[in-house]
């Protein structure tokens, strides 16, 4: 059960790359798409926050201090709106095959930052894996640049950034998840988007930005729950089951998955440039996730 929440969580979470692309065709723009997607989810997070805070007031679960809400209305907004405002940015202009290959840089990011802010050594397989996790990229974004254009580089710079604040989310949530509990923090940063996420559209597109058409309000709601609501609850159980490395590394079906199904449903060309720089960014997490495994 674990190893299959993993792998469909991580299907499932990737795969919002094609509906947002599918989204796009309707004339919206990015903000839109993360206001209506973080509006038809606030329910349900809400509803499991408020559980989770039920549970406190009763002596179930430590009550949070002062400074472990700020810390969690940071996380709210770093990690699940500004990062996805800016991934959403950079769809516009970058296939969604491309788009989930910079995502993947995320943990080579993490281990950077940490290295020169905890002054952790990186040793020379870990280099080795980085260097082939970039070479696989930079083999994609060229397969794109012939295609697509010169938008192709603006497009990769707003996914790398968001790529980039992700990164920021994983390190400072990292302490905070063992005092707080994974399902409490997932409940409470989601909700503290979504209303920030909200309140962003609200003040640009006003009530009127709400007039969409009704394939809109269907994709979203596919968003919000398909690649948002479940995928964000199967990867914290098949952490639980099998384990954070494990699960990280079953992760590496979500970049696969979408080359394939922008393909098929996007119509996006496979070639073997993509393939080869695909293989190239998955062996560099591979390395990276035996090595996180052996630590």
């Amino acid at each position: 059960m674990g190893f299959l929440l993993a792998g469909i969580g991580a299907i499932l979470f990737s795969a919002k790359a094609i509906v947002v692309k599918l989204t796009y065709r309707y004339g919206v723009d990015a903000l839109t798409i993360i206001g209506f997607r973080m509006m038809l989810s606030l329910p349900f997070f809400a509803v499991i926050g408020l559980m989770q805070a039920r549970q406190a007031r009763r002596g179930r679960l430590p009550r949070l201090t002062g400074k472990e809400s700020l810390q969690i209305v940071f996380l709210g907004f770093i990690g699940y709106y500004l990062s996805s405002y800016l991934d959403f940015l950079g769809l516009q202009y970058i296939t969604a095959g491309l788009e989930r290959l910079i995502l993947f840089l995320s943990p080579t990011f993490v281990l950077l930052i940490t290295a020169l802010y905890l002054k952790r050594p990186i040793a020379a397989r870990q280099w080795f894996a980085l260097g082939m996790a970039y070479l696989g990229v930079v083999l994609v974004f060229l397969q794109d640049l012939s295609l697509s254009g010169s938008n192709v580089m603006l497009g990769s710079v707003f996914v790398l950034a968001s790529a980039l604040t992700y990164s920021l989310y994983i390190i400072s949530s990292g302490e905070l998840i063992k005092r707080v509990g994974a399902t409490r923090l997932v409940a409470y940063a989601m909700s503290v988007s979504a209303v920030v996420s909200m309140a962003h559209f609200l003040s640009v597109h006003s009530w009127e930005g709400l007039r969409q058409p009704l394939p809109v309000y269907e994709l979203s709601l596919l968003h919000a729950i398909v690649n948002t609501v479940a995928p964000t609850f199967m990867i914290m159980w098949a952490v639980a089951r099998i384990g954070a490395p494990m699960t990280s590394q079953l992760g590496l079906l979500g970049p696969v998955s979408v080359l394939f199904l922008a393909g098929w449903i996007l119509g996006e060309p496979i070639t073997s440039l993509q393939l080869a720089g695909t293989a190239f960014v998955l062996a560099g997490a591979v390395v990276l996730g035996r090595r996180r495994a052996e630590r």
